[in-house]
């Protein structure tokens, strides 16, 4: 746990906690926009950071109108100022900026934190609060030098459309964005450890590779129960907590979500990744802008990510889904009549999970690649990521990761997920040596290609393991801070 922050302790969020500390030190005025999927820790990152900090803070209220939403601003006012003498309600956004304003310019602190929650959710149909943002950031709050405004959300496509890329008055006024991402494995030890769970790192492996590290869905895993038991009651059973959460995790993060179902269903069917072309004609959707939209509000809530394939210009990008919770849902719960408990338990070991198993580790492989860097002792070399697939050879080559280091040598990674030490025999050494010598020749490369092995529980040692293994992680290294 990181002992970061202004008041008690936080697991994780280092690099996020170290942002805010130097937004509130900060000698001038400053606009901290902090956005993320749903069920990330936002929220509770704010608040458990500045706790008593506050000079105002509210929460916007889903689904309801612009008369509402006034209401409850001008409420959330109320009760932070009781002494205040407070006349009629506001009729709009620009008069409940305008009285919140005059309460800040009374108030005594030197720094005053604002923090508006679920702010996509004030933007009801036909209202102003855009422009009054605008106008209370523009005309006010950016003239002084003590005012900390901190906008959160999770609804991606206002976030990024209407405050990130705002090409009106908010453009380029944000002065601080800070993307949650889900925890790492490293994270989601240290928080299951706080709550008293003593689960093994195989067990952490199997647990991530079907929830990821949404902070929300970890918070709801028994301790007392093994992890096969959570996946059972979480997913299968029809009260449990993410029985539901596909259909309503997207519809809340994006508008026309459907267009983003589409991206993920068709890439859940290709997890290997496929090209932009191939991933339009799978969607249905029409190559322009709109859809560049959608890749890039997927690709920054963290549901797909975009790979640049080894000595590829960037049209030859390789999409493919990397969240968790998606790949499981389609592998096992889409269209699954399993039910109730032992429904997980049924569908283990079954060909389909060995394949989703080698998918899924894959991609926490690919999620936590600084940590490998840095168990490879490469951590401050410049690398940049890739994979390659042989476009000549008959028998076919792949590798899923390469760190191409900018001291002359190329790591191709090798990434196995057992539950027992890997055994690498002849026939197995030979496809690898054919890898090897494929990648060398198609790439032209110039540089000293090594072999790196990343397996659960490591490779059992014999004479091929001697001959054509040249680093060897395990899961451990996935677990670097």
């Amino acid at each position: 746990m990181d002992k970061v922050g202004l008041n008690g302790v936080l697991i994780g969020r280092k690099s996020e906690q170290e942002k805010l500390a130097r937004m509130y030190k900060s000698p001038k005025s400053e606009f901290v926009i902090l956005y993320g999927r749903r069920r990330v820790g936002k929220t509770y990152l704010v608040h458990r950071f500045f706790e008593d900090k506050f000079t105002f803070r509210i929460t916007a209220q889903a689904k309801i109108g612009t008369k509402k939403q006034l209401a409850n601003f001008f409420t959330g006012m109320v009760k932070s100022y009781p002494q205040s003498n407070f006349t009629d309600m506001p009729q709009n956004w620009f008069e409940a900026f305008q009285i919140l304003s005059d309460l800040l310019e009374k108030h005594q602190s030197k720094r005053k934190v604002v923090f508006l929650d679920e702010m996509p959710w004030f933007d009801t149909k036909g209202s102003d609060f855009l422009s009054a943002l605008e106008h209370f950031w523009n005309s006010w709050a950016a003239n002084r030098s003590d005012i900390l405004l901190i906008g959160c959300g999770s609804a991606a496509s206002w976030m990024m459309n209407k405050i990130i890329h705002n090409r009106g008055g908010l453009h380029n006024r944000v002065t601080e964005r800070i993307l949650l991402r889900p925890f790492n494995l490293y994270e989601t030890e240290a928080f299951l450890k706080a709550k008293g769970g003593r689960f093994d790192r195989y067990q952490l492996l199997e647990l991530y590779m079907a929830v990821g590290g949404i902070p929300f869905y970890l918070d709801n895993i028994l301790t007392n129960r093994s992890v096969a038991q959570n996946i059972d009651r979480m997913f299968f059973d029809p009260t449990g907590l993410l029985y539901t959460e596909y259909s309503d995790l997207y519809s809340s993060l994006f508008t026309k979500f459907e267009k983003h179902l589409a991206v993920v269903e068709a890439l859940a069917a290709r997890p290997n990744g496929i090209l932009r072309s191939e991933l339009l004609l799978q969607s249905g959707l029409s190559d322009g802008g709109s859809t560049s939209t959608v890749f890039e509000e997927l690709e920054q809530s963290g549901f797909i990510k975009r790979y640049l394939p080894f000595g590829k210009l960037k049209r030859e990008a390789l999409y493919r889904l990397i969240d968790p919770f998606t790949l499981f849902y389609h592998t096992f719960v889409k269209d699954s009549k399993a039910a109730g408990s032992g429904a997980w338990l049924t569908q283990a070991n079954s060909p389909k999970w060995r394949a989703w198993s080698g998918y899924a580790f894959e991609f926490l492989c690919l999620y936590h690649a600084d940590s490998i860097k840095q168990q490879l002792g490469i951590g401050s070399v410049y690398t940049e990521l890739s994979a390659w697939r042989s476009q000549r050879s008959p028998k076919g080559a792949q590798i899923d990761l390469i760190f191409d280091r900018n001291d002359r040598i190329i790591n191709l990674c090798e990434i196995k997920f057992s539950s027992k030490l890997f055994t690498i025999d002849k026939s197995y050494a030979e496809n690898l040596s054919h890898k090897v010598a494929t990648f060398r020749e198609e790439t032209g490369t110039s540089k000293t290609v090594l072999l790196t092995m990343i397996a659960a529980f490591g490779v059992k040692e014999n004479q091929y393991a001697q001959q054509l293994v040249q680093d060897l992680l395990t899961m451990d290294a996935l677990f670097n801070p």
